[in-house]
């Protein structure tokens, strides 16, 4: 199990790879995406944004964000470290048997990289969007080049998402082949039907004025503006692995890798598949420009879809805004771990969203009206309240079974009685005021 977001193939030179069918394609995006078995393995990928600890409201220069990159790079960690492109520092756990080896480790590399930070008077802030501006982007590649190039097409929210958010990701396996409480098209469509209660309860970016004024989770809002094929899960009464497939072929390529420091092609209007059927009509040679698409061309496309769940072997849930406080990352990852590991737990979370299901129907993120809802308003929406109370009260049974620690309990009881059970957010208690004036914990 992988947790990088932005992990691509490196790039290949025409002619290094042979060229791929469509029927090839297909069966390396079955292989790919859904890899079943008994779920035995988590993980958690932690976004963070970098701020001065005495003056958190000002944009740090970019030599000071660097060398902070760097100073926490130099440390021996367990976890992958990598930066955003507006300099969000990001931990990656490697995929661990259990909660408490998940936690462990990124509890370890989060003291270091704090201390390490802390000496040169810096702080880790866990928001799921900085409302800091005007938005900066430190990474320049070819990949994030052509990125903005694209998204730049349908407006400003792309710059937003890669500049300024944050998120804790959540990974767990897919489940069985076979069917049943924690068979993989069961937890496949759970996840998606839940996407908007996680939204909700773990709300944690606020906005204050611009198109999104008034929301809790504004980060949701940016990704519901963004190219709305890229960023939608596919319809949910497809059988997972075709659905997917079809649905990562029929989407635009963002761009086309090349060798060497130049900028990558961003073709416009040109899906996977036509790609792919391109390169057949030409016997695999280049055509208006481009070259034929090889597996690792559709490998690195896949990097490029950002569903509010992602199929990457494992499930990616990517909905979640960053949290506040030092051990608030703790409860999305534990949460998500028991409604789909622990098969009560998973039980209970299956009537709440199939609930919520027949109420709303089956449309995903980002627009059923219910992500909306839950974007805007948080755990405010009394169906979404009540989802989230089944949900946590599961988990919070869940996680002694599941072998979690005091500490971890203590802090998902602690986040249940103050947010879901009130009906709630962390975005309510203005946890994203960076100057100072919010409700402190």
């Amino acid at each position: 199990m992988s947790q990088d977001s932005y992990a691509p193939p490196d790039p290949l030179a025409p002619g290094d790879a042979p060229a791929l069918g469509e029927t090839a394609a297909k069966d390396l995006v079955h292989g790919i995406c859904f890899k079943t078995g008994p779920p035995r393995t988590l993980g958690a990928e932690l976004e963070w944004l970098v701020l001065d600890a005495e003056r958190p409201g000002e944009i740090l220069p970019p030599d000071r964000l660097t060398a902070a990159h760097d100073a926490a790079r130099a440390l021996p960690l367990h976890s992958r470290f990598t930066i955003e492109p507006g300099g969000q520092l990001e931990l990656s756990s490697a995929p661990a048997s259990s909660l408490s080896g998940c936690v462990d480790g990124l509890q370890a590399d989060l003291t270091a990289v704090r201390a390490a930070l802390r000496s040169r008077g810096l702080v880790l802030r866990g928001t799921g969007r900085d409302p800091r501006r005007p938005l900066r982007r430190l990474l320049y590649s070819p990949r994030y080049d052509a990125m903005e190039t694209y998204f730049d097409r349908t407006g400003p929210a792309g710059r937003a998402m890669m500049r300024s958010s944050a998120s804790v990701q959540v990974c767990v396996d897919a489940g069985y082949e076979e069917p049943g409480p924690l068979g993989y098209g069961r937890r496949w469509r759970m996840a998606h039907l839940l996407g908007a209660v996680f939204v909700a309860a773990f709300a944690n970016s606020p906005a204050h004025e611009g198109p999104y004024a008034g929301w809790r989770c504004s980060r949701q809002g940016i990704w519901h503006d963004l190219d709305a094929r890229r960023s939608l899960a596919p319809p949910l009464d497809a059988e997972p692995r075709a659905g997917w497939t079809r649905h990562a072929l029929d989407t635009e390529v963002m761009c086309v890798r090349s060798e060497g420091d130049g900028p990558w092609p961003v073709p416009r209007g040109m899906t996977f598949r036509d790609w792919l059927r391109a390169g057949r009509a030409t016997g695999g040679r280049a055509r208006r420009g481009l070259r034929a698409p090889t597996a690792e061309d559709l490998e690195y496309h896949l990097t490029t879809l950002f569903p509010p769940v992602r199929p990457r072997g494992h499930l990616e849930f990517r909905m979640i805004d960053a949290q506040p406080g030092d051990d608030g990352w703790l409860v999305p990852v534990a949460v998500v771990h028991a409604l789909f590991d622990d098969p009560e737990a998973a039980e209970s979370a299956y009537r709440a969203a199939k609930a919520l299901a027949d109420a709303h129907g089956p449309r995903p993120s980002p627009r059923n009206p219910l992500w909306e809802s839950a974007a805007r308003h948080g755990l405010a929406d009394p169906e979404l309240r009540a989802a989230a109370a089944v949900c946590f009260r599961a988990a919070a049974q869940a996680l002694p079974r599941l072998g979690a620690s005091r500490h971890v309990q203590d802090v998902v009881g602690a986040f249940t009685e103050r947010f879901p059970l009130r009906g709630r957010c962390p975005a309510d208690d203005g946890y994203l005021q960076l100057t100072g004036t919010g409700a402190r914990s």
